[in-house]
C-alpha cells in the first residue's frame, strides 16, 4: 500500500484526535445514539468543560456533529463506520498482543529445553 504525502496529512491529524483518551472514551461512550452534554459527562466522568473543549475538537476534526433539539445540543456519530474501525482496529490489536505473547512462550521454550539438557549433561 503506497500512502503519498497528500494522505498522510489527511489521517496523521485524525490520529492525533483519535489517540487522545477521553476523546476516544467519549466516541466509544456516544455509540449508535444521539446524547446530550450531560449524559456525555456522566458517562466518562469528566467535567463539563473537559467534555466540551474535547467535543468541540471532535466536531472541527468531523468525528462528532452537533443537533440542537429544544434547549439541549445532541452529540452523534458523524460516521457510525467510525466505531467499526475502531473496533476492528482493537481485535487487530489484540490478535498481535495474543500472537506477541505466543511467540515469546514460543521463544522462552528452547530455552528451557537447552538448560534443562545442560544441567542433565552436567550430572
Amino acid at each position: 500500500m503506497n500512502f503519498p504525502e497528500h494522505d498522510q496529512e489527511q489521517i496523521i491529524p485524525a490520529l492525533k484526535v483519535l489517540g487522545e483518551p477521553n476523546r476516544l472514551r467519549i466516541l466509544c461512550g456516544l455509540g449508535l445514539e444521539c446524547r446530550p452534554v450531560t449524559d456525555i459527562i456522566n458517562a466518562t466522568g469528566l467535567g463539563q468543560t473537559n467534555v466540551s473543549f474535547h467535543l468541540r475538537v471532535l466536531r472541527e476534526a468531523g468525528f462528532v456533529r452537533a443537533e440542537r433539539r429544544g434547549p439541549f445540543i445532541y452529540y452523534c456519530l458523524a460516521d457510525p463506520e467510525l466505531l467499526r474501525i475502531l473496533h476492528d482496529l482493537k481485535q487487530w490489536l489484540e490478535a498481535r498482543q495474543g500472537s506477541a505473547s505466543s511467540e515469546g512462550r514460543q521463544s522462552r521454550e528452547p530455552a528451557k529445553r537447552h538448560s534443562a539438557l545442560a544441567r542433565t549433561k552436567e550430572v
